[in-house]
């Protein structure tokens, strides 16, 4: 299955632009600020219904309007269709998202249509930015391929939220622990979800890492803010019951602080490499530039693969100029991933034509216009 059709109206700097796309994907060469990032972001919000950018939903409607609409068709090998929608209008900060014209029940049924994996520059911000930006990228994973995280995560938050909002107003400890189950209930499975991804994909990491980098070793691992959990089979209850002896060790520091100081946000991941004296060198404090993007691509990497086993088809590839800082043998490396995989479809963006390599250079060739779409 591949993106066959995406139309937009009003969407950042797109007024109405429907575009064809065909199997084997497009090269779309253009300077910069003519939009060709805001055309990967239009395609990836029918993946996860926001901006991989972080942008509100009111920053993505054009200036002047109202409402902005999304919407791609998706085509299987035997001809069939299935069509995804978004739309958002500003005035009542309302989204309606439609599979084949209906609305689902919950927004996290129609998550992971499109079956898109994202490579941008700001990816590096995976491995050199804050704990926040590798929860961010766990839990985009997790929701489109673990059933029910996002129930679970959405719990969480709100149990977290309550809680909090009780400890801010230095409430009575009993009204504080009425919160303690709920958020223990939740967060345990989200802490397992994050804890099973993580010891299933190290090895594939380190495999992906070491091929990109050309050899240097590099290790994906997790830090859980509470106990050690590095096992593929690790229980939710199990996770239960330390969260809630921590719960019951931080309540005095929690009462102090006017927060929740225990619980999954505060985990993080651990990027890292092996130092000369063999030591694990943590690559967000002491990696290069070129270290870190190279693990940021690997978990790019990784994710795509657990896209692919669990919708079962190859990923759409979306390349948002990625190959603009990094040395010529990294994307080469990243180009021979992608040409050896079973042909997914290959979306990328440029502004030089001679970065366009991919598929042996046979991926046809549009230019992007202030805002328009040219096919050459």
């Amino acid at each position: 299955m591949y993106l066959s059709r995406l139309h937009l109206r009003n969407y950042r700097n797109f007024a109405e632009q429907t575009v064809e796309l065909p199997p084997q994907g497009v090269a779309i060469i253009g300077d910069n600020g003519q939009g060709k990032t805001n055309l990967l972001e239009s395609i990836y919000y029918l993946e996860i219904f926001r901006s991989f950018r972080g942008a509100p939903d009111e920053q993505l409607v054009r200036f002047g309007e109202e409402v902005f609409r999304v919407e791609g068709t998706l085509r299987a090998p035997d001809g069939a269709e299935r069509t995804l929608a978004a739309a958002f209008e500003r005035r009542r900060r309302k989204k309606k998202v439609t599979v084949n014209g209906a609305e689902p029940e919950r927004l996290a049924d129609a998550l992971g249509g499109v079956g898109a994996v994202i490579f941008s520059p700001s990816d590096v911000e995976i491995v050199a930015g804050g704990p926040g930006e590798r929860r961010r990228f766990l839990d985009i994973v997790l929701s489109l391929a673990v059933p029910g995280y996002v129930a679970s995560l959405q719990r969480y938050r709100q149990a977290l939220l309550q809680r909090n909002t009780l400890l801010r107003g230095n409430a009575a400890a009993a009204l504080v622990a009425a919160w303690n189950e709920p958020l223990i209930a939740a967060g345990s499975r989200v802490v397992a979800a994050r804890a099973r991804w993580v010891a299933e994909r190290r090895d594939s990491f380190a495999a992906h890492y070491l091929r990109v980098a050309g050899g240097q070793p590099g290790a994906l691992s997790f830090d859980p803010c509470f106990g050690e959990w590095t096992s593929a089979d690790t229980r939710p209850d199990a996770v239960a019951e330390e969260f809630r002896a921590e719960l019951e060790r931080s309540a005095d520091r929690e009462a102090r602080r006017g927060m929740t100081l225990v619980g999954p946000h505060r985990d993080d991941l651990r990027f890292s490499t092996q130092a000369e004296d063999g030591s694990a060198l943590d690559l967000r404090t002491y990696g290069s530039g070129g270290q870190q993007r190279t693990a940021a691509i690997a978990a790019r990497m990784v994710e795509a693969e657990t896209i692919r086993e669990t919708r079962g088809r190859e990923s759409v590839i979306l390349l948002d100029d990625v190959f603009a800082e990094l040395d010529p043998g990294r994307s080469q490396r990243i180009i021979e991933w992608i040409d050896s995989s079973d042909g997914g479809q290959v979306i990328l963006t440029s502004p030089k034509p001679s970065d366009v390599q991919v598929h042996g250079h046979s991926l046809p060739r549009w230019r992007m216009v202030a805002g328009q779409v040219v096919p050459e």
